[in-house]
């Protein structure tokens, strides 16, 4: 039985299984910010004990333990490179704190990518490549997957799409922004305090343009166009089989995100590759990281031979 950790900028889940798709218990709590990386390790010294109550077991079950990480990871030290939304976390040896705490082998990667491993393995990308996997949510995150193997550059990642500049829109002063700054729940939310004059989730901004505001609809087409040019940049460099697009943002649904993110996409498109990238939503949930995390433990933490 192998532990899957996902530390995300909101949210924090950990689930127990063997890494082929299914989990067989699972623990989830909400981050406080404010109590920067130090609460999250306190949450997470919590929730283990917790989580093998509930499933029946004890420590010495554990095989080992994959974390999924909501930020850069580096995987020659297997430490935290920084947090982008929670202060503690830069340069901390998150693989090295896990294995002590648990008394089993760990094995740190970003969470996008784990997320996008399991999306080719068990979910909308099951038999596809290249695939590419993108979360929309506190930021946006992207993960590559190829013939089943996550592509990490030399070392501390890749296919970062949250960061890339798009073309348009612009900042009204002229500025160009990071396509987070426009389609990340933490964008959505600052354009609506800005534009509706009042804070704002970014489901209740997705509410509100469903029900016919012009203002909380402009947000959101704005924050699909940017994610838009990011998703062409993607085509354009690597014409993936498939991206599959998860994370709490995408779940406004095909009405608000992909009809009009597939259309844009189009639109803008290169037209020798246009037809050969399917988007579709990711299918499994928000579990998708902790799923990712457990079969990355299955494949880099193995169980001893037994001799014969």
């Amino acid at each position: 039985m192998y532990l899957g950790i996902e530390i995300g900028g909101t949210k924090l889940q950990l689930g127990l299984g063997e890494g082929d798709g299914t989990i067989t218990a699972l623990w989830r709590g909400t981050v406080d910010p404010s109590e920067g990386g130090a609460g999250i390790r306190r949450q997470i010294e919590a929730a283990i004990p917790e989580l093998l109550v509930r499933a029946g077991q004890d420590r010495t079950a554990l095989r080992g333990v994959g974390i999924g990480f909501g930020g850069p990871t580096d995987d020659a030290t297997q430490t935290v490179v920084k947090s982008h939304h929670i202060a503690g976390w830069d340069g901390f040896p998150l693989r090295d704190w896990v294995t002590d705490l648990v008394g089993a082998p760990a094995v740190l990667c970003n969470d996008a990518d784990v997320a996008g491993l399991a999306e080719a393995l068990f979910g909308a990308g099951r038999g596809l490549s290249p695939l590419f996997y993108i979360t929309v949510g506190t930021g946006i995150g992207g993960g590559l997957i190829l013939d089943g193997e996550i592509y990490r550059g030399v070392g501390r990642g890749a296919t970062e799409i949250g960061h890339l500049r798009p073309v348009y829109p612009r900042t009204a002063g002229g500025h160009d922004e990071v396509v987070e700054y426009y389609a990340a729940g933490w964008g959505i939310e600052r354009a609506a305090r800005e534009r509706m004059g009042q804070p704002c989730s970014a489901r209740q901004v997705a509410e509100a343009a469903r029900a016919g505001d012009p203002i909380a609809r402009a947000i959101l087409d704005e924050a699909v166009q940017a994610l838009a040019e990011g998703v062409c940049s993607v085509i354009k460099l690597l014409c993936p089989r498939r991206i599959v697009i998860g994370g709490g943002v995408s779940l406004m649904g095909e009405d608000l995100f992909f009809a009009p993110l597939r259309r844009y996409v189009a639109e803008r498109g290169l037209a020798a590759f246009a037809g050969l990238t399917d988007i579709v939503p990711a299918a499994l949930g928000e579990e998708v990281v902790v799923h990712g995390a457990l079969a990355l433990a299955r494949r880099k933490l193995p169980p001893p031979s037994r001799a014969a």
